[in-house]
């Protein structure tokens, strides 16, 4: 069952996105060679405790820090760590949550760790505007797979490849609702948008093949060829115009 929201219940969401991305943005302003991941899950930790919010991930299905951080070929869903520690041309992905007033907030991003190759460089960039090419058909009447069809065809246009495995989704009351949002498949299929319905839209794109491999931690997904893979995400919200972001700060998106 898809949960739409009320006029109320978005204004509630807008604040969980907006301590949602700050978390993301002070997460990404610390990202820098020398600084562990546990550095970084630390400071998201404080930024959402300190806005009064609690973490969606810390203890989400036994996962044990506020922030999924994901290095290089990882994907998603690394655990961070005290050892390891960025390097500079590492690319890293932070995913993080934020629960207020009762709704989840969900974004994420992928950062250049000081100077990268052009190939990663591309790819981070590939990856944020193939949401923004997904996100043009969130209106009211499509359906969810215009949304993926499109990120798919950004996607593969570019040479890179979008992860099958995992997918985006609904959020609200909890941090994974109804629908499911792939990032490929044919357009006109799929649940049909309406206005307050609110979803996390995320493409995961690899440099290489899109198949991927969890390790035996049953979280950290990483590329099943080792190369580089990206992250973006933003929570929407589906309006009866264009679609409202609502992990921003003050109307800006990381």
């Amino acid at each position: 069952m898809i949960a739409i929201k009320t006029d109320e219940q978005l204004e509630r969401m807008r604040a969980a996105g907006r301590i949602t991305a700050l978390a993301r943005r002070a997460a990404a302003d610390a990202v820098a060679p020398g600084v562990t991941t546990d550095e970084i899950d630390r400071i998201v930790r404080k930024t959402i405790e300190e806005a009064g919010a609690k973490p969606s991930f810390l203890g989400y299905g036994g996962f044990p820090a506020s922030a999924c951080i994901s290095v290089n070929d990882e994907v998603i869903h690394g655990i961070p760590s005290r050892k390891r520690v960025l390097r500079t041309g590492d690319l890293v992905k932070i995913d993080v949550g934020a629960y207020i007033g009762g709704f989840h907030g969900d974004c994420a991003c992928t950062v250049a760790c000081g100077e990268v190759s052009d190939e990663a460089r591309r790819l981070i960039e590939v990856t944020r505007q193939s949401f923004y090419e997904g996100i043009r058909f969130a209106r009211e009447g499509y359906r969810v797979s215009d949304i993926s069809a499109a990120v798919q065809a950004y996607v593969e246009k570019n040479g890179f490849s979008v992860v099958r495995a995992f997918v985006g989704h609904g959020v609200g009351r909890q941090l994974h609702e109804s629908p499911e949002v792939p990032n490929f498949g044919r357009p006109g299929h799929g649940v049909r948008l309406q206005k307050g319905m609110t979803l996390a839209v995320e493409p995961m794109v690899n440099a290489g093949v899109w198949a991927v491999n969890v390790l035996p931690d049953g979280w950290t997904v990483k590329t099943r060829d080792g190369k580089l893979s990206a992250h973006y995400e933003n929570t929407i919200a589906i309006t009866d115009g264009d679609p409202e972001i609502l992990t921003a700060i003050d109307g800006e998106v990381l």
